[in-house]
C-alpha cells in the first residue's frame, strides 16, 4: 500500500523526510519506506502522525476524505 497522504501532508507543511523523522522519533530512512509503501505503518506511528497533522488515522489510510 502506497500512504499518499502521509507525502502529501508532509509537503504540504514544508517539512523534509529528516524533519518529520525527527518528530516521529524514526530515521529517515524509515519514514521513506513508509511513505513509499514499501513497509506498514506501524500502529503508533500511524497515531503520532494522526495526532501531529490533526487528521483522523483513516484519512492517512485513504479510508475517507473527511480530515
Amino acid at each position: 500500500m502506497v500512504y499518499t497522504r502521509i507525502k502529501d501532508l508532509r509537503i504540504d507543511s514544508d517539512l523534509t523526510q529528516t524533519q518529520l523523522s525527527n518528530v516521529l522519533h524514526i530515521s529517515q530512512r524509515a519514514y521513506s519506506h513508509y511513505e513509499n509503501g514499501s513497509r506498514d505503518i506501524p500502529t503508533d506511528i500511524l497515531i503520532r502522525l494522526a495526532e501531529y497533522y490533526h487528521v483522523s488515522i483513516d484519512f492517512l489510510l485513504n479510508r475517507t476524505d473527511q480530515k
